[in-house]
Order: C-alpha cells, then sequence, then structure tokens
C-alpha cells in the first residue's frame, strides 16, 4: 500500500504532497493540469524509466518520494531487507532521483538501489492499468495465474500437488540422462578405481606403517651412532667396569640420600628430601636397565635395512597418488570401494532410473489432468463472473473465455498453456486480450477481472495497490455510475487510485485529490501545479466542475450533491 507521495520538480509539479487513502483515491482536475504527471511520479517510484525531460524547467534535478506499508515478514520486506534496506514499523521509504544532466538515482529504505530493484519490488505491491499498456494480465503467464488465483484453495492444492509431481518428474528425468551422459567417464573411473584398489591391496599397507618404517630406518641406518650415545649415558649412570674407582650417578645419589638420613632426626625436612632422592634413584636404575637392554638389541642388520627401505619405496608409490601418507591411502581405499560399489554393483540401476523416470511421468500426468479439469470449471466461473461485471460496464453482451492449449510436453505449471479471449460484443470472435478493443474496453475488462479476483481473495491476503488511468474512458451515464461502484467495491480489500474525468466515479472516492495549476503573472516562468484534497463544499464543487464545466452553477452544484448521496447509499 502507498501511503504518501512528495513530489518535487516533476513537470509542471513544483511540490506537491499526495496523501492516498487505503481504499480508493481518485485524482481529478482540468486536462494539463498535470494528472499524468501524478501517475508519472508513481511509475518512478516502481522502477520505471526516466528522463531528463521531466524535470521542471530551471530545476537541477526532479525528486519523488513514496511511503509503502509492505507486511511483515511478506515478499516485498523480505526482498527489501535482503538488499539491505531498512522497513520500520511496517514501512518501506522509496524515492528516485532525476537530475537534469545525468543518471537517475534509486533509493530504497535509506540505501543506493538498482532500478530494476524498485520494479521487483513495485510488481509484488502495486498492479497498474493504464490507457496504453495494461501491464498485467496481457502476458500469459500472468493470465494463468490470474485464472489459479480464482480458483480457491481446493485449486492451489491441485497446483501445488503438480508442482511437486513436476519437480520430481524433472529430477528423475535429470538423474537418468546424466546416469547415460556419464556412460562412458564412468567406465573409465571404474578402471581407474580397480587399478588403484588392485595397487593397494596387493601391499596390503597397515595403519602408521610408513611412520614406523621410518623410525626404523633411522635406527638401523645409525646403530654405531646410538651405541656410544646409549653406552656413554649407561656408564655415566652405573660407572666403568674396566675403572671400579670411577663415581657413577647412582653411587651419588645413594651417598646424598643416606647423608640426608643420617641427619633427619634433627630435622624433618630432611627426611623429605632423602625419600626424593631414593625415588631419583630407582628412576636411574630402571634407566640404566632399560640403557643396557636397548644396547643387546642394537646390531647392525644391513639384510633388514635393505628390506625396509623397499618397503618404504612401495608404499611411496602409494602415497605419491592417493595421500600424504599411508592412512591417507587407507582412507582413500575405503572411499574408493564404496564408489565402486555404486559405479559397478547393481547392474540395475539404470533399469531402476527408468522405473522412476516412469513412475514421475504417470504423477505427473495424474495431478496434470486433475489440474486440467479444475481449470476449465475455474475457466467458466471466471468467465461467467468477469462478464457479469462487464455487463454493468456498458459492456454488456461481451464474452471472457479462457483457451487452454495442451502444451508438447508437460511445463512446470501445467499440461496447458492459459490464455484469456475477449468477445467485446454479441458475434465477434474472441481474440486475446490486447487485440480487438479499444482502450477503454481493456481498462474496463482489466476492472471486471480484478473485481472478480479481489472478490475470490482470501481475507488474509496482502493488501495490493491497483492504479487506473482513466478505465471510465468510453462510457458515461449509468455505465459511469457502475464503473464508480466496482471500483469501490474492489477497493474494500484492496487500495485503489484513479484518475478519471468522470464525477460519477469521482463521487465513490474515499479521498478525492484534485490537480490545479495556478500560473503565475510573469509567462516565462513554468506553471506550478497544486495537488489539494477536497472535502465538503469544496468536493461538490469540484464534482460540479467536472458535470458542467461550472462549478458556480446552482444545478450542476445540486447534481453534484445528488452524486455523493447516491454514492455513499451504492457502497
Amino acid at each position: 500500500m502507498i501511503d504518501q507521495v512528495r513530489i518535487e520538480n516533476l513537470g509542471v509539479i513544483a511540490a506537491a504532497e499526495l496523501d492516498l487513502d487505503p481504499a480508493l483515491t481518485v485524482i481529478t482536475g482540468e486536462t494539463g493540469a498535470g494528472k499524468t504527471m501524478v501517475l508519472t511520479s508513481l511509475a518512478l517510484l516502481l522502477g520505471g524509466k526516466a528522463d531528463a525531460a521531466l524535470v521542471r524547467r530551471g530545476a537541477e534535478r526532479a525528486v519523488v518520494e513514496g511511503t509503502f506499508t509492505v507486511p511483515a515478514g511478506g515478499p516485498a520486506a523480505t526482498r527489501a531487507e535482503d538488499a539491505g534496506a531498512a522497513v520500520e514499523d511496517g514501512e518501506l521509504l522509496v524515492a528516485r532521483t532525476v537530475p537534469a544532466a545525468g543518471r537517475s538515482r534509486a533509493h530504497l529504505g535509506g540505501r543506493t538501489v538498482p532500478t530494476g530493484l524498485l520494479t521487483e519490488i513495485g510488481e509484488q505491491l502495486v498492479t497498474v492499468h493504464g490507457q496504453a499498456d495494461q501491464l498485467r494480465l496481457r502476458a500469459p503467464s500472468q493470465q494463468r495465474a490470474a485464472l489459479d488465483a480464482f480458483g480457491g484453495p481446493d485449486h492451489a492444492a491441485l497446483l501445488s500437488a503438480y508442482r511437486e509431481a513436476y519437480a520430481a518428474f524433472v529430477a528423475a528425468r535429470d538423474g537418468l540422462a546424466e546416469w547415460e551422459r556419464e556412460a562412458g567417464a564412468r567406465e573409465h573411473e571404474i578402471a581407474l578405481l580397480r587399478a588403484g584398489l588392485e595397487q593397494v591391496d596387493a601391499l596390503e599397507p597397515q595403519p602408521g606403517e610408513d611412520h614406523a618404517l621410518r623410525e626404523e630406518a633411522l635406527r638401523l641406518g645409525n646403530v654405531e651412532e646410538l651405541r656410544l650415545a646409549a653406552g656413554r649415558a649407561h656408564q655415566a649412570l652405573t660407572g666403568d667396569v674396566d675403572a671400579p674407582e670411577s663415581v657413577d650417578a647412582t653411587t651419588l645419589l645413594d651417598a646424598a640420600r643416606r647423608s640426608l638420613e643420617q641427619a633427619a632426626d634433627n630435622d624433618a625436612a630432611l627426611e623429605g628430601w632423602a625419600g626424593r632422592l631414593a625415588e631419583a634413584s630407582y628412576l636411574l636404575s630402571d634407566v640404566a636397565a632399560e640403557l643396557a637392554a636397548y644396547l643387546d638389541s642394537l646390531d647392525a642388520d644391513p639384510v633388514r635395512l635393505e628390506a625396509v627401505h623397499a618397503r618404504r619405496a612401495a608404499l611411496g608409490e602409494l602415497t605419491r597418488v592417493h595421500g600424504p601418507d599411508v592412512d591417507a591411502v587407507l582412507a582413500w581405499a575405503e572411499q574408493a570401494r564404496a564408489r565402486l560399489d555404486y559405479l559397478d554393483g547393481p547392474e540395475d540401476t539404470a533399469e531402476k532410473l527408468r522405473e522412476r523416470l516412469a513412475a514421475a511421468e504417470e504423477a505427473v500426468a495424474r495431478t496434470g489432468a486433475a489440474l486440467t479439469a479444475s481449470r476449465q470449471a475455474v475457466a467458466e466461473r471466471l468467465g461467467a463472473a468477469v462478464d457479469a461485471e462487464l455487463a454493468g460496464l456498458a459492456m454488456a453482451g461481451a464474452h471472457l473465455t479462457a483457451r487452454l492449449t495442451a502444451l508438447e510436453e508437460p511445463g512446470p505449471h501445467g499440461l496447458e498453456g492459459v490464455e484469456l479471449l475477449l468477445a467485446p460484443h454479441p458475434g465477434a470472435p474472441a481474440r486475446p486480450l490486447g487485440q480487438g478493443a479499444s482502450g477503454g474496453e481493456l481498462s474496463r475488462v482489466m476492472l471486471a477481472i480484478e473485481v472478480a479476483l479481489a472478490g475470490a481473495a482470501p481475507a488474509d491476503a496482502e493488501l495490493r495497490t491497483f492504479v487506473f488511468d482513466e478505465v471510465d474512458a468510453g462510457v458515461g451515464g449509468k455505465a459511469a455510475v457502475e464503473v464508480g461502484r466496482r471500483l469501490a467495491r474492489l477497493a474494500l480489500g484492496a487500495q485503489v487510485i484513479v484518475v478519471t474525468h468522470l464525477a460519477q466515479v469521482a463521487a465513490f472516492a474515499d479521498r478525492h485529490l484534485v490537480v490545479r495549476k495556478n500560473t503565475p503573472g510573469d509567462d516565462a516562468v513554468v506553471t506550478a501545479t497544486d495537488v489539494t484534497t477536497v472535502e465538503g463544499p469544496d468536493r461538490v464543487r469540484e464534482l460540479a466542475r467536472m458535470l458542467s464545466g461550472q462549478e458556480d452553477s446552482e444545478t450542476a452544484l445540486r447534481h453534484a450533491a445528488e452524486l455523493l448521496e447516491r454514492a455513499d447509499v451504492q457502497r
């Protein structure tokens, strides 16, 4: 919903502020007063094309700002927040700046954004029906969406079931196609996996084996150096057998321990240290024993050393191809066996994929047939509802039909394309919307469709904004009253903004905006335009002007007051 629009230096409008009603707002005024610029300002906020010619003469730039109310968590609010825009208390600020020279700029929620984002969000909130371009329902996809929207919850459930079935069909089709397309690559991969696994199985590597062999190779390759180091350490701990008088660490520790124990009676602290020296003596004795055993095991073994080098070289071939160490090779082998089971395991994989595809095709055909039948019934109801609306819009005998054309292949939205056709009068051939009907007729058809769709919308549907530009073109009298009444009915569940020349339509408005020109004395100065809200007597005078061109005519004023009274009764 659009709450407010502020305009500066746009065409003939120097400055204007429009407060729009949540229900029906009409915009009236003399021809050339600037009503078009009001619609242009809305178009700019919705991402429309900017042109420097729109800038008021003598101004550096034109600025249009709008305040939109967007439902929290709705698609528009979500998209805006994803783009970094601020949505505060359900309000979204939109701005468009058009310089006299240079590129226009778009702002959304305080951030500079691409113009296309305004278009994307605007499509979620606003529907525009103009004399030159009824933007929504000319596209076949939008016509299909309109038909489906009219179907109600039962039809929506059928549509959801079909979309799920179609998604499963696409997944099954793509899965089989990928399996068949990659047959050659799969055989090549199988050969590589088998060769790699044969190499691993031939060597039968053990977890951590490469690291253990490395340590063993270092030990066997440095036996003499290790024996010398271990011997010196053992001699330092236990003494030299060839020199009994030599002092060793064990003897010194025992001497220190006995000395402390002898004096421990005089100070308890010495007893604690003596105990710790005893523990150290035991530890040194254990180390000395282990060093002795280690020295006994140190034997040069050239044959074993050669075997270790050969095994390490063989494992190195595996790690060069399949991982940094043997553990990585074993992990690769486990994954390779699982992959090989998938590629070369069940011979009926392709057959299972074909069966899955056949089942998905059957589900698409079944749900699609149900959807088609429902669309045919919905099309009849929509046609009847629109025809009833058109009868009151000076198009009695006009008939709207929906043509369902079977597609060569199932599509994501059903088994058929949908096209709305209009026969504008009895005997006329039914032709696609936009062909064979005048701009005024087409505007009324769009109004009839929107009223029918609004009547079928759920109570909790998001509030949408509809903009109609001269939807009353080509009608008058009673038909004009019916146009106004239907706009008011549409406004019961949506925001409606209408530019009109007919007092019969304007009388139904919840808010009436008038565009007036004020011509300065200096002809060189560009005309300024005022946009004001009229109420009470001012509104009656505006309706009188629209009726007769004479806002002070007593007859016109009485007629205008009568229009307002009847509109209140007929709403």
